[in-house]
């Protein structure tokens, strides 16, 4: 860890729903939580405020500050996550997406006005903007001709993530935006960075498309976990396997490696599957972890199960094996090695979170 603080500094990228189970599991672990969100999101009201304002889309900005508040259910989170009904102007709008735009247009700084936000719901950690300009996103998609050969360009988020066709990689424009510095001095400071979930090519895949960012995540010391989604989704991903899922990620950025790769256990059944899983992480030179994370009976990542997976990983002694471990431990081929270094290190010793 970094100086004499007993906590780890930890960095969570993503967006949307699975950016919010990430920081709702890691406030049980650490206090000092940054989390670095996309800013492409073009739908609703976020892209109605961006396109009147030319802002940045608010709305994962916003759920990034509810899922770090202090006061979950208290008067002023519940009311910045309040959405207006009817058919009137401010109808769709969320409270807390007007008041980031109030204050993006009276202090200037996108930055500064997450952070008076941040002081309001009285966070644990801080939020940022992967950028500070707002970002499109461009997918090159098969399967929407006659001619499954032939791809077609789709731009936008909301279309990108809703196309019925099979997206085969993605770019923002412009190419080569800025970083948010704050953003990029966190992740090279950090002790752990948490990518995923999310939606894989519209809130995941964009960080390491941003050459500053994906600079800084290559160049940290930090302990880097990726957590896969718990199934495909619709349209962007429909039909992915967590194979699938990797290989894509490593074809975006074929220099970004992690340490672990997380993997809800009922996702993937055992045997052939968990071992592609397992040789698709080695692209990453990741080990791949098997355990419970899921609320039952749904594709959302539980809370509290995702805390003690995460808790488990990045307490552990970094391995240099790439592989398979089940419920925190590895597959019979490299369980003696694995054993002999993780020996005297069970449960909640303290040990070093890099």
């Amino acid at each position: 860890m970094n100086g004499s603080d007993t906590e780890p500094a930890v960095v969570a990228l993503g967006g949307g729903h699975g950016l919010y189970a990430t920081l709702t599991a890691l406030r049980r672990l650490t206090t000092r939580i940054t989390a670095v969100v996309t800013v492409a999101d073009d739908g609703g009201s976020s892209g109605r405020l961006r396109a009147e304002l030319g802002m940045l889309p608010p709305g994962d900005l916003r759920m990034a500050l509810a899922a770090l508040s202090d006061d979950a259910d208290g008067i002023w989170t519940t009311t910045v996550q309040h959405r207006f009904g009817g058919t009137g102007a401010l109808a769709g709008h969320s409270v807390g997406n007007l008041i980031l735009a109030g204050l993006t247009d009276v202090l200037g700084d996108p930055v500064a006005a997450l952070d008076e936000v941040g002081r309001l719901l009285r966070i644990t950690g801080r939020v940022l903007p992967m950028s500070p300009i707002p970002l499109d996103i461009e997918a090159e998609v098969s399967g929407l001709e006659s001619d499954p050969r032939i791809g077609r360009c789709v731009r936008g988020q909301v279309a990108v993530a809703t196309t019925p066709g099979n997206v085969r990689r993605v770019r923002l424009i412009p190419s080569d935006p800025p970083a948010s510095p704050d953003a990029t001095a966190a992740i090279e400071r950090a002790d752990v960075v948490v990518l995923g979930p999310g939606s894989w090519f519209t809130s995941v895949i964009p960080h390491v498309l941003v050459p500053q960012l994906h600079e800084a995540l290559v160049r940290t010391h930090a302990r880097k976990v990726l957590v896969l989604n718990l199934a495909a989704e619709p349209g962007e991903t429909a039909g992915f396997s967590a194979e699938r899922h990797l290989h894509v990620l490593s074809q975006h950025a074929p220099d970004f490696a992690v340490d672990d790769v997380l993997v809800d256990s009922a996702s993937v059944p055992q045997g052939r599957q968990r071992e592609h899983v397992a040789r698709a992480a080695e692209q990453l030179r990741a080990r791949v972890t098997f355990c419970d994370v899921a609320e039952t009976g749904t594709d959302r990542h539980h809370r509290g199960k995702l805390a003690a997976a995460l808790d488990q990983l990045i307490r552990s002694p970094r391995s240099q094996l790439a592989g398979l471990r089940v419920d925190g431990r590895h597959s019979a081929s490299d369980a003696h090695s694995v054993a002999e270094q993780r020996s005297g290190s069970v449960g909640k010793e303290r040990v070093s979170w890099r």
